[in-house]
């Protein structure tokens, strides 16, 4: 009886120390992290939704260089194509080239703000402010998702690596790091200057 009533005690003991070693608290860390990336990629895609009006828009109103406005148009059609998938974030290499395709956009509206500065009637006209002031706001929606997913890969980077959560990070879930968004082309990071003359 008494050997009975000892293993009834073992099986709440032996729950509680497996639920201690990242049985659910190494999944849930990932799913976190991979919900804070899709909202870089929704970031992302609205500025690329972005792009093709404020080109059309200074296409239209100003002799802007033809090669500035084309840079503009290959650079987003090539970061488009480079998909990135939430199992893809513990692959460095596909991580890399996603920020740099990414960041090849980020230069080349860059040097159309810079273009679009020779040019006080575009900065006046309405529907440009109107692309302008949403572009900027994307950039900075842009750096909020990138430090919240860092953030997140941090703490379960963190979490597959320290004790007890390691345990069930390597032995039940195979759990390799995420890699966290970093910035590989000067200023990447940096939204476009946008200045109206004022």
């Amino acid at each position: 009886m008494a050997l009975r009533s000892a293993r009834w005690m073992i099986l709440p003991v032996a729950a509680m120390s497996l639920s201690a070693c990242g049985i659910n608290s190494v999944p849930t860390k990932e799913e976190a992290a991979k919900m804070q990336w899709a909202n870089v990629e929704a970031a992302y895609q609205r500025r690329a939704d972005l792009i093709p009006n404020l080109v059309e828009t200074a296409k239209g109103a100003a002799k802007i260089e033809q090669s500035t406005l084309q840079g503009v148009i290959e650079a987003r059609a090539q970061a488009t194509q480079v998909k990135l998938s939430a199992d893809d974030l513990s692959d460095p290499a596909k991580v890399q080239q996603f920020q740099q395709a990414q960041g090849a956009v980020s230069g080349s509206l860059g040097r159309l703000l810079m273009t679009v500065e020779q040019y006080p009637d575009l900065k006046s006209q309405a529907r440009f402010a109107d692309l302008m002031t949403q572009l900027e706001g994307t950039e900075n929606r842009i750096n909020i998702s990138i430090q919240d997913y860092n953030k997140s890969v941090q703490d379960y980077n963190t979490t597959i690596r320290t004790f007890p959560d390691i345990i069930g990070a390597k032995i039940i879930h195979g759990a390799s790091p995420m890699t966290p968004y970093r910035a590989v082309t000067p200023n990447a990071n940096v939204a476009p200057k946008v200045d109206f003359g004022q």
